[in-house]
């Protein structure tokens, strides 16, 4: 049986964007927004003194954490006995998830370094086949960006490239005053759940490239943010290539870069 974990005990270390969650009833909810269907194990990314760790243990699901403070894994190892076997001491952007998954689902869960957010949603991406579900914490700001719609401010290569792949759901908000130490904005918790028997009727990469070279330009129109694609003449005249990124859905990102390779 776990101790109930001291807030005093670790020390939140800047160079790594700790923030420990320190209010047990936004721990609970951000656990229960699992469905916990078509896969029995669960990663934790960064779980720090296990506020969010505690209620995954009392789901019906192997929990997994992976964390590379060594002060919070000696932690967790002292306080959380039946987890120990189940504590990667690795960084998460380096570590082969299949050492431990194999080829098995699994979920992604987690209060995300802020530093590193984006790079673990990329890699959720490009394991996709693996990850059914994926819940948690960003920046309100970022978090909001992944679950834009076309037509917002914030819409962009995030929000277009996840939900190429996964249905998008902001859920809720969180205030600064949860955390210890407490950060300098807001913060969203978010649900990805992977579009079932989905296969992308493009090429990825391209779709990719397609996505990032629009962006990079935004405010100009796809005629000119995509020049250096050597796109026809016949095709540049489509009406599409009068638009901005920010007007184009995900599927219509698809059905262009469908254009495009059929261009080739």
């Amino acid at each position: 049986m776990a101790n109930k974990p001291n807030q005093h005990q670790v020390k939140a270390k800047k160079h790594l964007g700790q923030h420990f969650l320190k209010d047990e009833s936004v721990a609970q909810k951000i656990a229960d927004t699992l469905s916990l269907k078509d896969y029995k194990k669960v990663l934790e990314i960064g779980p720090g003194m296990g506020v969010l760790t505690k209620y995954l243990l009392k789901k019906d699901v192997e929990t997994y954490v992976i964390e590379i403070d060594t002060e919070s894994v000696e932690y967790l190892q002292t306080n959380y006995l039946n987890l120990a076997p189940r504590i990667i001491e690795e960084d998460f952007l380096k570590y082969d998830l299949n050492t431990v998954f194999k080829d098995k689902p699994f979920a992604i869960i987690g209060n995300f370094p802020y530093n590193i957010s984006t790079q673990i949603v990329f890699i959720t991406l490009e394991m996709r086949n693996q990850i059914p579900e994926f819940s948690g914490m960003f920046q309100k700001e970022v978090a909001q960006r992944i679950c834009s719609k076309e037509g917002s401010k914030v819409y962009g290569i995030l929000s277009v490239l996840t939900q190429a792949f996964y249905n998008a759901e902001y859920l809720f908000t969180v205030p600064p005053s949860v955390f210890n130490p407490p950060p300098k904005v807001d913060s969203g918790v978010l649900r990805l759940t992977r579009k079932e028997n989905y296969t992308l009727p493009c090429d990825e990469k391209l779709l990719f490239k397609v996505v990032k070279t629009a962006f990079q330009q935004r405010r100009k129109t796809l005629r000119n943010s995509l020049k250096t694609l050597n796109l026809s003449d016949n095709l540049k005249a489509n009406v599409i290539f009068g638009k901005r990124p920010e007007q184009l859905s995900v599927e219509t990102f698809i059905e262009l870069t469908k254009l495009i390779e059929n261009d080739a």
